[in-house]
């Protein structure tokens, strides 16, 4: 859900909301192609947000943010955003903020952890039994016929 007017916070995932105040929000000029309006107005949107102090995340959901964002943090514990793909501010920054939520809820993602299982009895079988059946048959290749 994007934060709107009333709520001040950004909801992630279950029970992790950051508040919109530690996410630092700046308006800058965009550059490459586009005419006059991309030089002259502040469209584009980059957001600063520090992980490393943030009182969004308990300590274990920080470690992990810290080791899935890794490469995408700055040597403070601070990930940045930039979104200009829209001609309106508004649009940008809802496009960052939508991205910074999605980039936080999928670092925090625990995977499911995998239980090693045992291979049915049938299958075994039926492995088995493709391997005869190959084997016989590469034997049959090898017999050597004498007239």
């Amino acid at each position: 859900m994007m934060p709107g007017p009333s709520d001040e916070a950004l909801d992630v995932a279950p029970g992790v909301r950051i508040p919109l105040h530690e996410i630092m929000v700046q308006a800058i000029s965009g550059g490459g192609p586009g005419g006059q309006h991309v030089n002259k107005s502040a469209t584009r949107i980059a957001l600063q947000w520090n992980v490393r102090t943030t009182r969004a995340l308990r300590e274990d959901q920080r470690e992990r943010a810290l080791a899935k964002l890794g490469s995408r943090l700055d040597s403070d514990g601070v990930v940045r955003i930039v979104a200009g793909e829209y001609r309106s501010q508004q649009q940008n920054r809802r496009a960052a903020l939508e991205r910074l939520r999605e980039l936080v809820a999928r670092a925090l993602l625990v995977p499911r952890v995998r239980r090693a299982t045992k291979p049915t009895r049938g299958s075994i079988e039926q492995r088995l039994t493709s391997k005869k059946r190959q084997g016989a048959r590469k034997q049959e290749r090898r017999r050597d016929f004498d007239d």
